[in-house]
This record gives C-alpha cells, structure tokens and sequence, in this order.
C-alpha cells in the first residue's frame, strides 16, 4: 500500500474502499484497517471528519516545511559524517551513488528511490546522527512520496547524481563545510522542483 501511494498507483484525494482493498490484495479487513492505520500515522492516509480514509493530499505549505527539515537534518548529518565516517562507510556510500545513477539511466524510480533512501541511512549513521535519523525515518514515507514527484522531472536524472557525486565528493575530502553546502543545495533543488510539480498539477 505504502508502494502504491508513493508510485502514485493511488492519487492524492481517492478514497480507499475497504472492501475493494480487501479484494485487491487478498487480505482480511481486520489487516486493511491496520495498515491504513499505520500509513495514517505515517502521513500517507487522511480520514477526514465524516469521511472514510482517502489518500492524503500533498500540500505546498507542508512540502515547504518538509524540506526545511530535511535541509536542517541532513546538512548536519553531512558534515559529521565528513568528520567521522570510516572507509567502509565512505565505500558504501559510493556503491549507493553509482547504483542511484545507474537506475537514473534505466528509468528504475524504485530503484532510485532504495539507493537513495541506503545512501542517507549510512551517511546519518557514519556520523553518529542516529537521533536526526530517526527524525528523517518518521517522515521518510512523506519524503519519499515527494522524491517520487521529482525523480520524474525531465532534468532530474543528470542534476540529482551530479549533486550526489558533489555531496559524497566532500565527504571524502573531509570537508565538513562543503558537505553541509552540497547536501542543503542538494535538497533546496529538490524542493524547487517539488514545489514547481505540485503548483502546475495544483493550478
């Protein structure tokens, strides 16, 4: 369900049938109820008063604040890990780079959207940010729903690796400045394109 949400397979505002959801997937309503719950809590359903669950509408105002928190959370992240992370953690980060490249190429947004998702966790975890990781972590459904949106944008698969290259670049130089600049610059573009994506479909 969280899948199908974030690929867009259910668009923001569709009502979600229980019954209907029980046939799709095979499973008891008991189950249905559960995970809408949990996707509820997660920012990726809404109930409103009166209503049945429906799929939550991505507002340009929440958008805004998503990204400011994720601007703050991983540039911080980005420079203690410049400061602290091993090798190891440095080689893992650059096999998440390359594969999130390589699934830019293929047209793989799943793909993307795993490596990327990889790529902070170790990053957040190479810098003993496990408290700001776990921030990220809880809306990291709401982060992915809008990674979703720009992956898809037409430039977004040269601009993004080149920004993640940049990023991972001063992380190896041990540049803690720099990485905080290129991770907060990474997201400010993301955020434009996002942001862009929801007025045009939003009118």
């Amino acid at each position: 369900m969280r899948d199908a949400i974030i690929g867009q397979y259910f668009q923001p505002g569709q009502r979600l049938v229980e019954r209907t959801l029980c046939e799709e997937l095979g499973v008891s309503r008991t189950i249905v109820r559960e995970v809408l719950r949990h996707l509820e809590t997660e920012g990726l359903v809404e109930t409103p008063q009166g209503q049945g669950p429906m799929v939550a509408t991505i507002d340009r105002e929440t958008t805004r604040q998503i990204y400011e928190v994720r601007a703050l959370l991983e540039g911080h992240a980005a420079a203690a890990c410049a400061r602290d992370a091993d090798e190891q953690a440095i080689a893992r980060m650059t096999a998440a780079v390359m594969l999130i490249e390589a699934a830019f190429a293929q047209g793989d947004h799943a793909g993307v959207l795993a490596e990327t998702t990889r790529f902070y966790e170790v990053m957040f975890s190479a810098g003993k940010e496990a408290v700001a990781w776990g921030i990220v972590q809880s809306l990291n459904a709401r982060i992915n729903r809008l990674r979703a949106i720009t992956i898809t944008s037409r430039e977004r698969g040269t601009s993004a690796p080149a920004e993640m290259h940049k990023l991972l670049d001063a992380i190896k130089q041990r540049d803690a400045l720099a990485a905080q600049q290129a991770a907060e610059a990474h997201v400010r573009q993301a955020a434009e394109i996002a942001l862009q994506a929801l007025a045009q479909e939003q009118g």
